[in-house]
C-alpha cells in the first residue's frame, strides 16, 4: 500500500515526459501509474508543474571540517535543498584535513553529524605518496579517487604525477571505482602576473586550452593502458572534444563533465576586475563554449556539474579585481537547475536532456544508477518540482550558500524551483525548508 503520492502532467520519466502518478513507500517510488488510476492514499497535485528527479551534483566542494569559514555541510547541502540538489558528492578538498586517508576520512564523516539535509558521498584523493591509502579508502566506502595533474590552490593537496597514477590505476581498475582528473598539465610561468593584473583576457591567456588538451591525451592513454574508469572533470577546452569522441568510440571507460558557467557565461562578456568569474580551467570564448553544448547534446559530454568552489568575499579579490591573486572557483550549487535550463533551452533542449545531465548520468559516475537518477518503479522517491516557464533575477539575499558571492547575482534565470522531495519527504517548499537532517551518506559498499 503506497504512502503517497504526486502527480503532474508533466513527469519526467526514462520514457519521456509523462501525465503521470508517481506513488511512494518507505523512502521508494513503489509505481508510476496513469493519473486517473484510484489510490487509498494521499495524493499531491503539482499540475504542470514538472516533476524531475532529484539532482545529483558529484563536483562539490564543502571544506568541512577545517575551513568552515568557506563552506559547510549545513549550508551546502541547505543550499542544495534549495535547488532541488538531494545527492552531492563532496571532494577530498579544501578541507583541512584532505581526504587522502582513512583517518582523515572519519573526520570528514564526523563532520557530517546532525548538518546533512541532502544525502552524501565522498570522494578519496590522490596526491604523490598516498597509494597505500586507497585500498582502505575503498573499504571505507569512498566512492572514487580524485586528483590534480597542476597545483590545487592548497599546498596540503599537491598534484599527483603519472607516476602516481600509474600506481593506483591498477587498484582502481580491479575494483571499478573511476579516477576523476582536473586535467591541466601546466608550466611554471608567471609571468602574466606581470601584465594588468585586473584584465580578464589577461588571466585566460594565462591558462592555454593547450594545458587541458595534453593532460586529456594524457589521461586517455592512461585510461587505454589500464581500463580504469576515467572521469575528466569540468572540461574546457573545445580542443580536446574529438580525442575524448575517439576514445569513446573504441570502448575506453572514459567519462566527461563539464560545468553550468562553461555553458552559461563567455569570456567576451567577462569585464576587467570580475573576479567572481575566476575559475581554473577558465571560462572560454563563445565559439569554444558552443562546441561544448554541441559535444554535451550529442553525448560526448557526459553531464554537467556545479565544481562548486566557494571562498569567503575577501579572497575573491572583489575590491581590488586582482585577478592575479583572487581565489579561484565558482560558487553555485543552489543555481545548478535553473542555469542550465535557461541556457539550455535557448538551444532547444528538453527536460528529458537536463535529467539525463544533472541525474542520469552524474547517478552512473557514483555507483547509484541502480537506485537513482530516474523516476521508475524501485528507485529513491528524491524528486524536485519545477516551474518551468517562471522566471527570476538572482540576488544575494536569496541564496543559501556560506557567502553570497556569485557570478550569477544579477542575472534573469528561468526555472523556480517550488518544492524538493528526499526519499518521499517534502524536505523543501520554496522558500521554507520543511524537514533537515534527513540526508544519508551514501558508499559504494
Amino acid at each position: 500500500m503506497p504512502e503517497a503520492g504526486i502527480k503532474s502532467t508533466r513527469v519526467v520519466t526514462p520514457a519521456g515526459i509523462q501525465e503521470a502518478l508517481v506513488l511512494v513507500e518507505n523512502g521508494r517510488i513503489v509505481d508510476v501509474v496513469p493519473t486517473g488510476t484510484a489510490v487509498n492514499c494521499p495524493v499531491l497535485d503539482v499540475q504542470d508543474r514538472a516533476l524531475l528527479p532529484g539532482l545529483i551534483d558529484p563536483h562539490v566542494h564543502i571544506n568541512e571540517p577545517g575551513r568552515t569559514e568557506w563552506e559547510g555541510f549545513n549550508t551546502a547541502t541547505r543550499a542544495a535543498l534549495a535547488g532541488g540538489v538531494t545527492t552531492l558528492v563532496d571532494m577530498p578538498l579544501n578541507s583541512a584535513p584532505v581526504t587522502t586517508s582513512v583517518a582523515n576520512l572519519e573526520q570528514k564523516l564526523a563532520a557530517t553529524k546532525g548538518q546533512l539535509h541532502t544525502d552524501c558521498g565522498f570522494w578519496g584523493g590522490i596526491v604523490p605518496g598516498n597509494a597505500g591509502a586507497v585500498e582502505g579508502l575503498i573499504a571505507r566506502g569512498v566512492l572514487g579517487f580524485k586528483a590534480f595533474l597542476t597545483h590545487s590552490g592548497i599546498d596540503d593537496f599537491p598534484n599527483a604525477t603519472e607516476q602516481d597514477l600509474r600506481q593506483v590505476m591498477p587498484i582502481l581498475a580491479r575494483h571499478g571505482l573511476p579516477l576523476l582528473v582536473h586535467c591541466e598539465l601546466t608550466t611554471d610561468d608567471n609571468t602574466w602576473k606581470l601584465g594588468n593584473k585586473r584584465s580578464y583576457q589577461n588571466y585566460l591567456a594565462s591558462r592555454p586550452k593547450a594545458w587541458e588538451d595534453e593532460a586529456v591525451a594524457l589521461m586517455i592513454q592512461l585510461c587505454e593502458e589500464y581500463n580504469c574508469p576515467t572521469h575528466i572533470v569540468h572540461l574546457s577546452s573545445a580542443n580536446s572534444i574529438a580525442p575524448i569522441a575517439a576514445a569513446k568510440a573504441i570502448g575506453l571507460p572514459l567519462t566527461v563533465e563539464t560545468g553550468q558557467h562553461y555553458l552559461f557565461f563567455n569570456a567576451e562578456d567577462i569585464r576587467d576586475g570580475q573576479t567572481q568569474f575566476k575559475c581554473a580551467p577558465p571560462i572560454r570564448e563563445k565559439a569554444n563554449n558552443d562546441q561544448l553544448w554541441e559535444a554535451l547534446q550529442t553525448g560526448i559530454i557526459d553531464f554537467v556539474a556545479t565544481d562548486h568552489s566557494p571562498a569567503p568575499p575577501d579572497l575573491k579579490q572583489l575590491e581590488s579585481g586582482d585577478f592575479t591573486t583572487a581565489w579561484g572557483g565558482i560558487a553555485s550549487l543552489q543555481l545548478a537547475l535553473p542555469v542550465l535550463w535557461t541556457a539550455a533551452q535557448k538551444r532547444g533542449a528538453t527536460l528529458p536532456d537536463l535529467a539525463r545531465w544533472l541525474s542520469k548520468n552524474p547517478a552512473k559516475l557514483i555507483g547509484q544508477a541502480h537506485r537513482k537518477g530516474r523516476i521508475a518503479k524501485g528507485y529513491d522517491a528524491d524528486f524536485v518540482v519545477l516551474d518551468v516557464e517562471q522566471s527570476f533575477q538572482v540576488t544575494a539575499d536569496m541564496i543559501h550558500h556560506k557567502h553570497n558571492v556569485s557570478p550569477y547575482i544579477g542575472q534573469q534565470l528561468r526555472g523556480v524551483v517550488e518544492q524538493t522531495f528526499l526519499k518521499g519527504q517534502l524536505v523543501y517548499h520554496r522558500p521554507t525548508f520543511l524537514q533537515l537532517n534527513q540526508g544519508e551518506i551514501i558508499t559504494r559498499i
